[in-house]
């Protein structure tokens, strides 16, 4: 090979690497977080197995299936570090489609528990349940990145927002159907934020600000019932006083509140909490982190997400690919918003939406596709050349 070639598979982002010399460039730090918030939801898992019928030890308990998701989870954070995630680029199209498909099959195959029996989000699959709207968040993260690393020479231009606006609309669309109105807005929070990070023209971002403000209202007809009584509450705090558990989301707000006010300075011990919220192991999971370790707990998991997205973002920074900056960029996006909304609803400064806390909340599908995504970005990392002093 050429020097001159070389040299321009190296400005490509295509350079050989030189074997182990590249596990240099691991981020220590980020895979740190992310194990430290992953045991605060094991913590979590334990508390609320402890408080509910099942034995914590038992194999349908939350705890020991959170166990056994976090295995699953590191070995996807594995395979995804050593994958290159420059065939990610490649495939983004096929990426896209099959998860197309898989909304599809969730909506024709899936079930749930959801709010007047309506809800269609979990696939069943050799006994577990998986939410492939939780990959669906990841695997647009990759289609947005490829399609803003293709058009780096017009990204400002008006036809690069209408473009990934249109790549994002059947996926919307679809989750809306589940519903799943809390993914919907996480596709779109990860847009917005990636055309702010990639310097898109803030004349056509406040456009489409316009334009969807302009939407809402239609919106706002095509939602159920209860989601509109959520959203409601925000105003009125008692516009959702009742559900299919007779304790709609007045009640879950005022309940999540009481929990976070009487946890105090250092909580009440693990598994001693006893304010009575409905959805614990999942929307809620917050208000019992808060009351069981207190102030102190609750600050040092958000000192945790402060430090995992500072991490993705000086991935970002560091990286000479732009598909693998807007790659980190992406996934510290959705995990802003989804801590900023899940902690907010709490809190009751937030509509209550469905976003799980990440590795807080339990659930497999979630815990194993974020691992698949700080993957990837450890691959980019692993990929980046190290820069010479």
């Amino acid at each position: 090979m050429s020097i001159l070639n070389a040299q321009t598979l190296r400005l490509r982002g295509w350079a050989p690497k030189a074997g182990w010399l590249a596990w240099r460039n691991y981020d220590f730090q980020l895979t740190t977080y992310a194990v430290l918030l992953t045991f605060f939801g094991l913590a979590m898992a334990y508390s609320n197995s402890v408080g509910s019928s099942h034995l914590a030890l038992t194999i349908n308990s939350p705890f020991v299936r959170t166990i056994m998701w976090a295995v699953v989870a590191v070995v996807v954070l594995g395979l995804t570090t050593v994958f290159d995630y420059k065939w990610l680029r490649s495939f983004s199209w096929p990426l896209y489609f099959i998860n197309i498909f898989l909304l599809l099959v969730t909506l024709r195959l899936g079930s749930g528990t959801g709010e007047a029996g309506s809800a269609a989000r979990w696939v069943v699959i050799a006994g577990f349940q998986f939410q492939f709207s939780e990959l669906a968040k990841i695997i647009m993260v990759v289609v947005f990145a490829a399609y803003l690393a293709d058009r780096q020479p017009t990204i400002k231009s008006p036809g690069t927002i209408i473009g990934i606006l249109v790549i994002l609309v059947p996926p919307w669309i679809l989750v809306m159907l589940q519903p799943d109105l809390g993914t919907s807005l996480v596709l779109v929070a990860t847009v917005c934020g990636l055309l702010f990070m990639s310097g898109a023209s803030l004349f056509w971002l406040g456009t489409l600000a316009t334009a969807v403000a302009a939407a809402i209202p239609f919106v706002w007809n095509a939602m159920a019932d209860y989601q509109k009584a959520r959203l409601l509450t925000l105003v009125n705090f008692w516009a959702d006083p009742s559900s299919v558990d007779t304790q709609g989301a007045g009640y879950q707000i005022s309940q999540a509140k009481l929990a976070v006010e009487t946890g105090g300075l250092a909580g009440k011990g693990l598994t001693n909490g006893n304010v009575d919220l409905p959805v614990a192991t999942t929307d809620f999971v917050w208000g019992v982190l808060s009351e069981e370790l207190g102030f102190i707990g609750a600050l040092v998991v958000l000192v945790l997400f402060t430090l995992l997205i500072w991490r993705l973002l000086v991935s970002a920074w560091r990286s000479s690919d732009p598909f693998a900056m807007f790659l980190a960029c992406g996934m510290a996006t959705m995990i802003f918003f989804q801590v900023l909304v899940n902690v907010g609803m709490v809190i009751g400064l937030m509509p209550v939406t469905g976003i799980p806390l990440p590795f807080i909340t339990y659930g497999g599908a979630s815990l194993v596709c974020l691992a698949a995504g700080l993957g990837t970005i450890q691959s980019t990392n692993l990929r980046r050349e190290r820069p010479e002093w």
